[in-house]
């Protein structure tokens, strides 16, 4: 029979077992994800940019002088860079890259870009451009 002691030390080993793995989830199941573009090749200047300027820049370009959790998205180097929460775009792990699920509005509602009640009124991006953006991620987000 567990004494009390050891009943507590292993409910709290457990407690922080499953805070830890819920801390790493990301709360998206990336098999809900749009099917990457079939396009090979897709950089960000040619591909991914046009997207993000019409859809994106808004809150997080180069003209925004707070930009929304210190992200932008006006440059590879600044996308890579990431946010105040951290990376956004891990190259070749879509699991590992929030931005592809916040811009397809998977896991946390309070994520999701552009947020669905936005002020400036911004258009979610298709399918297709979600798809696209994925296979960016996926080609090693060049």
């Amino acid at each position: 029979m567990l004494s009390k002691r050891s009943t507590l030390v292993t409910v709290c080993g457990c407690t922080l077992i499953a805070m830890a793995v819920l801390a790493d989830d990301k709360g998206y199941d990336t098999s809900q994800l749009p099917p990457a573009a079939a396009k090979s090749g897709v950089t960000y200047a040619t591909d991914i940019q046009p997207i993000f300027q019409k859809s994106c820049y808004t809150c997080h370009g180069p003209k925004t002088p707070k930009p929304k959790g210190k992200l932008r998205l006006d440059t590879l180097q600044l996308i890579l860079k990431g946010s105040e929460d951290g990376a956004v775009v891990v190259p070749g792990d879509i699991a590992k890259s929030p931005l592809l699920a916040d811009i397809a509005h998977l896991g946390d509602e309070d994520d999701y870009m552009p947020p669905p009640k936005s002020k400036a009124k911004i258009v979610p991006l298709t399918k297709e451009q979600i798809g696209l953006v994925r296979a960016w991620i996926e080609q090693g987000a060049k």
